[in-house]
């Protein structure tokens, strides 16, 4: 599947939070943007950073109305212990299998490597924006939040 762009409808999608709870696309459509962001592996030095800038920037996406998600291959345990290690106020859903990486059309890294891409989804459900850096992660949190901000801005006319 070739890579989502901005203009494409995100892929609808039913996943399982690190917290038990079933969370799917259309809990956000209608209401609020939505930042999906995927990483390779809970616990690894880019990807703890890049957790913890979303930890860090959380109150402003909240205050922007928008919800957070992120998505690795990781196990749910391994999921669990590293949102509670970290503090992360936002979901992590685990893509075992990797069909929600194939479906936004998540590359991997030298064919090995799950992908660090984000995208930031409007109200209506359709990708604003998308952030593609496999070292640069506080990059993917600045781009996403004022991606938010002007989401928002522009909704209020």
């Amino acid at each position: 599947m070739r890579p989502l762009r901005p203009g494409d409808p995100a892929p609808d999608f039913t996943v399982t939070a690190h917290d038990g709870r079933r969370v799917s696309l259309a809990d956000f459509v209608g209401r609020q943007p939505l930042v999906v962001y995927f990483f390779p592996r809970c616990g690894t030095p880019v990807c703890t950073r890049q957790a913890c800038t979303f930890r860090d920037a959380y109150q402003h996406f909240v205050e922007a109305g928008a919800a957070v998600i992120g998505v690795s291959g990781c196990s749910a345990d391994r999921q669990r212990r590293f949102a509670a290690e970290r503090r992360l106020p936002f979901l992590l859903v685990r893509d075992a299998d990797g069909s929600l990486q194939q479906a936004f059309g998540v590359g991997k890294l030298l064919g090995i490597f799950p992908g660090r891409v984000t995208f930031v989804i409007d109200r209506e459900g359709t990708i604003r924006h998308v952030s593609r850096s496999l070292f640069q992660a506080g990059r993917h949190v600045s781009e996403a939040l004022a991606v938010v901000r002007e989401l928002v801005a522009a909704a209020a006319g």
